[in-house]
């Protein structure tokens, strides 16, 4: 058995940075700390950060003394909030994140109309539309376009913005800001944005390529990630023996091919990865009629 693993496979910069920050506070922290959502979408990762004493919450009202923000980041109301309430902010919104909330808030600021691609109800376009006035749309997918520009024409701006959640296909980015630029009747200011992060990108480029050269591919990750998801797609595209699991006990009964591909999405932990590795060695070994 041939295994071709991912080398941008596992966390980004930005969900480490959350993810051992909470860690630290949690180890430092006599009193109990919350965080305000998950803070990454990877039920393993939120597992052991509540085996740390750290309690998920969905509401800044639930929470007391300190709280985590997400990786994700959180609408801006969240921070007046938590001040009103005296309780001490630990703020892990990655700094890609961070930056589409600012491009969102100058060009609001500017008179600009908001096309936002991504989930409408993925925490991080919930947290930017925050900073988008009241003049935004988002949208998921191509069909989505035709309705997007006819709200945008009837509000008579001469401005629009694109730009995207940072873990949104970068395919699908390239295809919708043409047929925008298309279906747009009239002249407008258009400014494009890809505010797709590139540790986004680097893994969908990394998994088109590797799929191709497999026969059978495994996506580890969160099954409510929005990164890993994109991930799975991106290989059943080309693969059709394609799975997408968060654990080894989801491999267990399965067959494997000769030629296994490997990616992980960015909220994927290495010892994750790792079990799947060695659990397909395993496999191997046995149907080698090793020990």
């Amino acid at each position: 058995m041939e295994i071709i693993v991912g080398k941008t496979a596992g966390f980004c910069y930005g969900v480490k940075r959350a993810v051992e920050g909470a860690t630290q506070i949690a180890n430092h922290t006599k009193n109990t700390v919350y965080c305000l959502g998950e803070i990454v979408h990877n039920r393993q990762v939120i597992e052991k950060l509540e085996n740390l004493g750290i309690q998920f919450i969905q509401t800044i009202e639930e929470a007391n003394e300190t709280v985590i923000i997400r990786a994700h980041g959180v609408p801006k109301k969240i921070y007046s909030q938590a001040k009103d309430r005296k309780i001490k902010v630990c703020d892990y919104t990655c700094p890609k994140v961070l930056k589409v909330q600012e491009i969102a808030k100058n060009y609001s600021e500017k008179g600009f109309f908001i096309f936002l691609l991504g989930d409408r109800e993925h925490p991080e376009n919930i947290a930017t539309i925050s900073h988008c006035g009241k003049d935004y749309y988002i949208l998921e997918k191509e069909e989505d376009i035709i309705e997007a520009v006819n709200v945008f024409e009837n509000t008579n701006k001469k401005k629009l913005l694109l730009l995207s959640q940072t873990t949104y296909h970068l395919e699908k980015f390239n295809k919708i800001e043409k047929k925008i630029q298309q279906i747009l009747k009239r002249d407008v200011e258009f400014v494009i944005k890809n505010t797709i992060c590139r540790a986004t990108a680097l893994r969908q480029e990394e998994t088109e390529d590797i799929s191709k050269k497999v026969e059978q591919m495994i996506i580890i990750g969160g099954k409510n990630s929005s990164n890993t998801k994109k991930l799975y797609e991106i290989a059943k595209r080309n693969c059709e023996n394609t799975i997408l699991v968060e654990t080894i006990e989801e491999l267990k009964g399965r067959c494997f091919f000769n030629k296994i591909g490997i990616m992980a999405g960015a909220s994927t932990p290495k010892d994750s990865i790792e079990s799947v590795i060695y659990f397909l060695n395993l496999e191997n070994r046995k149907k080698e009629g090793g020990n």
